[in-house]
């Protein structure tokens, strides 16, 4: 008889500094995260203290460039370290995803003075940010919001409600979606609201199924004054901003849903080495083999699909369709792999004494998130046959 149970994933990197950079973060995964992410999850405590860690190891700036205190790693690299982050707790996984989408704009769009003002503290001075673009009533039509910026000399003030916002109420900095001028996708404009700004407040957060730990809540902006040294990118180009930071931010949530995926893989390969059944090992029965073989082949699929996205956008070519793809395949199958991983377990995997549970009510929300699943099917479809007749 083999030995059974999970092995490390073995990954392909591409430098030898990227291979310590993986050491690295499992070594804090091992050390910060996963001794106390069920007890924190079922408690509904955010670590913040976890992301102040990871700042100053300069793992909230990997996609980024140095000259603004940014790692300098290539999309293929930093995906593979959210995996591991998202494999451990993905609130930690899919809050460092939604901090780097909150960086996007300045980053790719704002002025080299706002860049070296701002960029800095965002990435390694300890900050969180969030992302602002859905409604309540705008959500996979996005360029339907309201939220409204009203200028006035070098001064503008915002009006309205933002929703589902990840990091809502406890984020050092929001990067924020407002209507600047007429309905569509043309009059919006991106804005970086500090997080205690004047007007801005949170309501309490949403109780969800899964991610207790994350915040998620509406933002109210009742008079929000920010100057327009604030406004990222040209007014009227919000939208397309939002669009380009949401095709990386669909590769994060790919990648963090493979991450929880192989966690549950490994914590079901664990459980079957460890039980017998009949008078030997439950990982000997063919039937449950061959489910660890479909689970495992849907995470290799979902991995190598993710990175040939993030090996395209690394050489500057376009990934639209690839990110959609990859968030489409990637999350459809965590949700399938958690699932089935609660069933190997049987009884023992449907309590909270074992993660798989926790593992599945979290995977629900990655079909969700950052364009629902049948907006990805959506979005696939018109690369492939070009956009829909009206």
């Amino acid at each position: 008889m083999t030995d059974h149970g999970p092995q490390p994933v073995e990954r392909q990197l591409p430098t030898e500094e990227s291979r310590d950079l993986i050491a690295l973060v499992r070594d804090l995964v091992q050390r910060e995260i996963e001794p106390r992410a069920a007890e924190e999850e079922d408690a509904g405590h955010f670590p913040r203290e976890v992301f102040r860690l990871l700042s100053a190891a300069g793992l909230l700036a990997l996609p980024y460039a140095e000259e603004h205190g940014g790692g300098d790693q290539p999309y293929e690299v930093y995906l593979q370290v959210l995996e591991e982050l998202a494999a451990a707790r993905l609130t930690v996984g899919l809050g460092v995803s939604v901090h780097t989408l909150a960086c996007h704009a300045l980053a790719g769009y704002g002025t080299k003075e706002q860049q070296a003002e701002h960029l800095p503290a965002m990435l390694g001075g300890g900050l969180l940010g969030a992302y602002c673009l859905s409604e309540p009533s705008a959500g996979s039509d996005a360029a339907s919001l309201r939220t409204r910026a009203t200028r006035d000399g070098d001064t503008w003030t915002l009006e309205g409600t933002k929703a589902w916002i990840t990091h809502g109420g406890i984020a050092d900095f929001y990067t924020v979606l407002a209507r600047t001028g007429g309905e569509g996708a043309h009059g919006i404009t991106a804005f970086l609201v500090p997080g205690d700004a004047p007007g801005l407040t949170a309501a309490p957060p949403e109780r969800k199924m899964g991610m207790k730990g994350s915040p998620t809540a509406q933002l109210h902006f009742d008079g929000v004054q920010v100057s327009d040294a604030r406004r990222l990118g040209e007014e009227g180009q919000g939208f397309a901003i939002a669009l380009s930071a949401l095709d990386s931010g669909r590769l994060g949530i790919s990648a963090c849903a493979v991450g929880i995926a192989q966690a549950a893989l490994d914590e079901a390969l664990a459980f079957l080495a460890g039980r017998r059944q009949f008078g030997r090992p439950l990982a000997d029965f063919q039937g449950l083999r061959f489910m660890l073989a479909d689970l495992a082949t849907q995470i290799e699929a979902g991995r190598s699909l993710y990175l040939a996205a993030a090996r395209l956008r690394d050489a500057g070519l376009p990934f639209a369709k690839q990110a959609a793809m990859a968030k489409l395949f990637c999350t459809d199958a965590a949700m399938r792999v958690t699932t089935d991983a609660v069933q190997l377990l049987g009884g023992y995997g449907y309590t909270a004494d074992f993660p798989v549970e926790r593992y599945m009510r979290e995977a629900k929300v990655l079909q969700i998130v950052e364009g629902t699943n049948q907006i990805q099917r959506m979005v696939v479809a018109r690369h492939l046959a070009g956009p829909e007749s009206r």
